[in-house]
């Protein structure tokens, strides 16, 4: 792989972005926010089984490109709720993807899938039709080895901590496990109230009913809802969390009275709800979970903008995380004004944002981070977690909020092997922009080798306190 990828073409700069990238490639990495399954790290001889379990069958990235191009799921082995038969033979299922893996040129998919073969895996020869057995072969071989299971690569990807997300009726056992194992890997919790705070939550009542049994406090008012997120999330700080986190459809936030948000708590109880009940009491809900945060010290993240499950049949036929989510226009400066009016002077408040429109960046995220003590932003997110979104964040948010009202990278991804490469991807697009900082005169060596130091690492551990 070229060496200079994602540098600018312009001699001076490619040139100084180079060596500022080459002073943090070997650094360890924070990821503070992601998707892995701690199962991975549980069990010591936990093996990814096949190259299509652990690069294909899990990524919706994958699965949304060739669904965009008319190739069925059921053809890629993706499992249908009702039982019927889909492809289980690997080896067709690899080649299907090898087949189109052209698809993937210029897109960040392609970036990572490339780095993982070359870096990861040892493949010298492009991911083609001609070259899928062979390709298969080698990535099969490797992961039956067992310098390829789960703990081994996570000491080989130099990572420093890692942080899960897990539900918050979740016992948290495959973290118990990790934590009595005695291996050093530092593998901790995130707590995420989602199905529990939106009544909208497909089976709302029945994570309630789980909410309860976890905590030992019977649901059956707003403040036993309340005393029992309170006890969940003190047992995730025991076990190491140091975060929240909350994907909502849009930033709305707003303080229901206690009268009015027991009313709505009692008729979602009932199977009741009336029309605007779930986005107030969500809102109220946010509000709720600030005063928690600062109480508790727990960083809160707000990941808002996503319409999921955007395609009904797909949903229907295979559930959720397949690559049917659609990014919504999105408005902050209102929607957050109740919680930050309450809370957002509070420096023991930390509130990272994250948007999956680009359109706010300058315009509402970067003057609410550039102001408010508590609000931070986070990186670029999922649909723009590419070489381009990267720079387009850079120029858009980073003079007015400032470098150290932002919180570094994290990859927030499910795709464990793929983490290196979404880390050097950041870190070669932070050299890069600093670079051109450089040689328009802007600031000086010194001050370049100390920003991309922290964005490439400082900044992420401080703001999620994973001292």
């Amino acid at each position: 792989m070229d060496p200079n990828r994602y540098f600018s073409p312009d001699p001076g700069q490619r040139e100084i972005a180079a060596q500022l990238h080459a002073r943090v490639a070997g650094l360890p990495l924070i990821c503070p926010h992601g998707h892995v399954d701690p199962r991975l790290f549980a069990d010591p001889d936990y093996s990814f089984g096949s190259p299509v379990d652990l690069l294909i069958a899990p990524d919706h990235y994958i699965l949304r490109m060739l669904y965009s191009q008319g190739i069925a799921l059921e053809s890629l082995g993706i499992l249908r709720r009702d039982g019927a038969p889909v492809e289980s033979d690997h080896r067709k299922i690899w080649q299907t993807f090898a087949d189109h893996f052209y698809l993937f040129r210029g897109a960040p998919t392609g970036v990572w899938i490339a780095d993982e073969l070359h870096h990861l895996f040892g493949v010298e020869e492009k991911l083609t039709s001609a070259s899928a057995q062979r390709v298969y072969d080698c990535i099969a071989e490797k992961l039956a080895s067992s310098e390829f299971r789960p703990r081994a690569l996570y000491e080989r990807f130099n990572i420093e901590v890692l942080c899960t997300t897990d539900a918050a009726t979740d016992s948290l056992e495959h973290h118990r496990a990790i934590q009595d194992s005695g291996w050093k890997g530092r593998i901790i919790p995130c707590f995420r109230p989602d199905a529990v705070i939106n009544p909208d939550t497909p089976g709302w009542r029945k994570n309630i009913e789980a909410l309860g049994a976890a905590s030992g406090v019977e649901v059956t008012s707003l403040r036993k809802f309340v005393q029992a997120l309170e006890n969940r999330r003190a047992f995730f700080k025991h076990m190491g969390a140091t975060a929240t986190d909350h994907a909502t459809p849009t930033a709305y936030t707003f303080e229901l009275s206690q009268a009015e948000a027991e009313t709505i708590f009692q008729r979602a109880l009932r199977g009741e709800a009336a029309a605007g009940d779930s986005a107030r009491f969500t809102g109220h809900m946010l509000m709720e979970m600030a005063r928690m945060s600062i109480e508790d010290g727990l960083v809160m993240q707000l990941h808002a903008g996503s319409l999921r499950n955007h395609n009904p049949l797909i949903f229907e036929r295979f559930g959720s995380d397949m690559g049917a989510d659609i990014p919504l226009a999105s408005e902050f400066t209102r929607n957050l004004r109740p919680l930050l009016n309450k809370y957002g002077n509070d420096s023991r408040l930390t509130l990272i944002l994250f948007t999956l429109d680009e359109t706010t960046y300058s315009r509402e995220l970067a003057p609410l981070a550039g102001h408010y003590p508590a609000v931070k932003l986070g990186p670029p997110w999922w649909f723009h977690d590419s070489p381009n979104g990267m720079a387009r964040f850079f120029e858009q948010v980073l003079e007015t909020a400032g470098l150290y009202n932002t919180v570094g990278f994290n990859d927030d991804t499910r795709a464990f092997c793929s983490i290196p490469a979404r880390h050097d991807l950041w870190r070669r697009a932070a050299a890069n922009w600093i670079a051109g900082l450089v040689v328009r005169g802007i600031v000086d060596r010194g001050n370049a080798e100390a920003m991309i130091h922290d964005l490439a690492y400082r900044l992420a551990k401080k703001a999620y306190k994973l001292v």
